[in-house]
């Protein structure tokens, strides 16, 4: 089915858009472009819309706005949701209760697809082992449309992509939730709890997480993390073809690192990649994500290839991103750390000791794990945000917290905790940003909170630092 013909198979139903957001503004375009006549409802206001709302409503759609967007949504025939509002909500559950049919951009992307597409999820790497899976790709001479939770929405490219290509979509457990999708490949990069705000339970989203391999066919292949417990099961389930990559384990299918170096392994059979310490990027959770892409990438890029992408590729924005270096204090952007996991990841990347800023939105997950890493490897911490109690609260019960080795600052916001940072720092230090938390209780998304640190960071005036 083309995209068009999809469209058109909308033609005579009621549709109902769910959020005026990234994911969803390209897909509203399309139906409008097309004259379908839609309703977008959004739990922003007119006020908060301004002239997109007009805009809108000019243009033909129906809008539902405010708090009450969600009411009385029975009557239509197919919901687009967004990815943060889950299948679980009563609505959307009434509503399909009603015979609607619940689904997404997402979900409609991989229905039509012409192309290979290759789907990561995980905890914690899933962006950065991504972005490596499409640079290996694009080295080999593959046209790559990168997507998902990362970059742009892909379903409106429908009609650019050939069958040649690849698609390598990023996919939260948000847009996973309840989805019927069968990716080429699938990735789990890990699972930890997360997002626990969302998510009625843990096992809820560990499912979602699940349904990235669900629907796959023995021709599919199924790539996951064998040191994680979850995952190693979700190899053990799986009815595709698994390839493991473990740090601790010589795997017989996938990709596992030993003394130091990084091996394809096919049926015991080995064949060296790269020697973990050449990889650019720094960290022992950057060689994890280098061993999950090389496995998703088997027999489609060589390990000559591999090898010059892993030595020269610097790594996603917001992802332990050096912004300057200045009067010999380097400023490190990790905003994209959304969880106490990937946090504990670049604190155990860094070479010295970082003044840390951290906290954000609280999504109802124990910092005692990332309190015992800070108060080992962290000099000085700066608290913001929701969580900022909590977490300090976490520190000082560790084990390990020792006062007068680690000061804590509560401090009102972004600006203050880097300034603050900023007049504290000696020559050799680092000033990381790593918040352990999603940052919607202060910006639209991680990426605005990184900027707003690259921002602050490059109005300072001193020396440059090599």
């Amino acid at each position: 089915m083309t995209l068009q013909e999809y469209v058109e198979s909308l033609r005579g139903k009621r549709v109902a858009v769910l959020g005026i957001g990234v994911s969803n503004t390209p897909l509203i375009d399309l139906l409008l472009d097309n004259g379908l006549p839609i309703t977008v409802c959004d739990m922003r206001g007119e006020d908060a819309l301004a002239d997109e709302a007009e805009t809108l409503a000019t243009r033909g759609a129906e809008l539902r706005l405010g708090p009450g967007y969600l009411d009385d949504l029975n009557g239509f025939d197919v919901i687009f949701r967004t990815p943060g509002l889950l299948p679980t909500d009563k609505h959307l559950m009434e509503a399909a209760a009603h015979g609607a049919e619940i689904t997404s951009e997402m979900e409609a992307f991989f229905r039509l697809c012409p192309c290979r597409t290759i789907g990561v999820t995980g905890s914690d790497g899933k962006t950065t082992t991504s972005s490596i899976i499409a640079e290996l790709l694009k080295a080999a001479g593959v046209r790559v449309h990168l997507g998902g939770n990362i970059g742009k929405p892909l379903l409106c490219e429908i009609p650019d992509i050939l069958p040649g290509d690849a698609a390598v979509l990023e996919l939260s457990s948000f847009q996973l939730h309840s989805i019927n999708i069968r990716p080429d490949v699938a990735v789990v990069t890990n699972v930890s709890p997360n997002h626990l705000d969302k998510h009625p339970t843990y096992e809820d989203y560990i499912d979602a997480k699940r349904r990235i391999f669900a629907n796959q066919r023995p021709g599919d292949v199924l790539v996951v993390n064998r040191d994680n417990g979850i995952t190693a099961r979700f190899g053990e389930e799986a009815e595709g073809r698994v390839l493991w990559f473990s740090h601790r384990e010589t795997v017989k299918d996938g990709v596992f690192c030993r003394d130091g170096m990084i091996y394809y392994s096919r049926g015991w059979e080995v064949e060296p990649i790269i020697p973990e310490g050449e990889i650019l990027l720094p960290g022992e959770h950057n060689v994890e994500n280098y061993m999950a892409a090389f496995a998703a990438v088997d027999g489609l890029v060589s390990p000559e290839m591999c090898r010059a992408v892993a030595r020269s590729y610097g790594g996603v924005r917001h992802r332990l991103e050096l912004i300057r270096k200045l009067d010999g204090v380097a400023y490190i952007n990790d905003s994209i750390a959304t969880s106490p996991t990937r946090t504990i990841a670049g604190l155990r990347a860094m070479r010295t000791k970082p003044v840390l800023i951290a906290g954000g939105h609280d999504k109802h997950v124990s910092f005692d794990k990332l309190a015992d890493e800070i108060a080992e490897r962290v000099k000085a911490l700066y608290l913001t945000g929701d969580t900022a109690e909590a977490i300090a609260a976490a520190v000082k019960r560790s084990v390990f917290y020792d006062p007068s080795r680690l000061p804590i600052y509560m401090v009102p916001d972004l600006r203050t905790a880097v300034c603050e940072a900023r007049e504290r720092a000696v020559p050799g230090d680092v000033v990381l940003l790593s918040p352990a938390c999603s940052s919607f209780d202060r910006f639209r998304n991680f990426a605005e909170r990184g900027d707003t640190f690259r921002k602050i960071v490059l109005e300072f005036e001193g020396n440059e630092s090599k």
